[in-house]
């Protein structure tokens, strides 16, 4: 029989960041901004009771933008409360979930919405209502999600230079079916590590995160981009083998419903050289294929692409790390460079810079909106 304590542990701890951004090339349209700050606000509560069996966790989120407002934004990344058992967990509120393992492109992770406010890489997510149960088994863990209601993604809004032309008018969004934000998701998905390889195979049905666009006119006349949601299934496959120095990654999925079916995958390596010139410092060498059936229909711009990067690890008391890389379209040469540096600062402070380009980019690319967007961005973090 389990043994139920009454003692509540309960803890606080958060970030607060300051972010400028500067553009270094003048921008395709007068109304956007060369440079501006912004300060950001992350705070996690979690409290667990029950000898640990139950616990809630919040994570609430700020950005106040000083040019656009459409970036400042507010969030809810988690309020969740968790109940687990001996093989198994269930979990009901707001939450966050990463399905995936490759660097330069996440096509299996599907359930939250992108946060594309936050930084066009698609890397911070939104919160996404839930409930979730998983059952761990010798064989493998099994997730299975029911998802009442759908987020719309949000995108910037006139001054903001990492924005569409025309822009997206979010306010005549359409949706496929009826229900529109209310239509319920399914997701099931079974993971498993074995020996040196870690498998998940998963599938969603439900509204798709990524839209599709058309164009309109607003209230005013201006062209604009109008986003379509639709219905579809998505079944998908990650795999990740580690094999001494060699990390092999695999995402691949198959949609349909988005338009024609389609399959895309993202697949490759990373090769650490440990210990470089007898330091402690490791290099890891990087490089990824992505792959679109749709060709140049696609709705993302990694259709026929190759990613090449090196990441520095100098293992150290600071965790300084350094990624760099660029994506080469092997169909139109066109190239996307990115630089990503952190390095902590005694206890409470840490340090990070960004550098993004976009260089020979054709007009019938998804990226032209941005190709005068070139940017450094640096921000400071101070945790409490």
């Amino acid at each position: 029989m389990l043994g139920f304590s009454t003692q509540t542990i309960a803890e606080w701890s958060g970030e607060v960041g300051l972010e400028g951004r500067w553009h270094m090339q003048s921008p395709v349209d007068p109304a956007q901004y060369d440079k501006g700050l912004s300060l950001s606000f992350e705070s996690e509560y979690s409290k667990s009771w029950d000898g640990g069996n139950q616990s809630f966790v919040f994570k609430p989120f700020l950005r106040l933008d000083q040019i656009d407002d459409k970036r400042t934004h507010v969030d809810i990344r988690e309020a969740v409360w968790i109940k687990a058992g001996d093989d198994w967990e269930f979990r009901l509120g707001i939450d966050k979930v990463y399905w995936g393992v490759t660097e330069a492109n996440h096509l299996v992770d599907i359930i939250n919405q992108t946060d594309q406010l936050e930084n066009p890489d698609g890397e911070q997510k939104l919160g996404q209502a839930m409930i979730k149960f998983s059952t761990e088994r010798d064989w493998g863990t099994v997730d299975a999600y029911f998802l009442p209601w759908f987020r719309e993604r949000q995108f910037a809004g006139n001054r903001d230079r990492l924005r569409s032309q025309p822009r997206v008018d979010a306010s005549q969004t359409q949706y496929e079916n009826d229900l529109e934000q209310h239509y319920p998701d399914l997701a099931l998905r079974w993971s498993h590590s074995v020996g040196d390889w870690d498998l998940g195979l998963s599938h969603f049905h439900g509204t798709s995160r990524e839209p599709s666009f058309s164009l309109g006119t607003d209230g005013s006349g201006n062209s604009v981009l109008i986003p379509r949601y639709a219905i579809i299934d998505q079944s998908s496959l990650d795999v990740q083998a580690t094999l001494d120095d060699w990390l092999w990654k695999l995402e691949t999925i198959y949609r349909s419903g988005h338009g024609d079916s389609f399959y895309a995958a993202t697949g490759g390596f990373e090769y650490t050289l440990v210990g470089i010139a007898e330091t402690d410092n490791d290099l890891g060498i990087l490089l990824e294929l992505m792959y679109d059936d749709r060709g140049a229909s696609a709705t993302t711009p990694f259709n026929q692409d190759v990613f090449l990067g090196l990441r520095w690890v100098a293992n150290d008391t600071q965790s300084t790390e350094v990624l760099g890389g660029v994506i080469v379209d092997w169909s139109s040469q066109s190239k996307f460079f990115n630089l990503e540096a952190s390095r902590r600062f005694g206890d409470n402070w840490k340090a990070s810079l960004q550098m993004r380009a976009w260089l020979d980019v054709p007009l019938n690319d998804l990226a032209f909106s941005q190709h005068r967007d070139d940017y450094i961005e640096a921000k400071l973090v101070r945790y409490f």
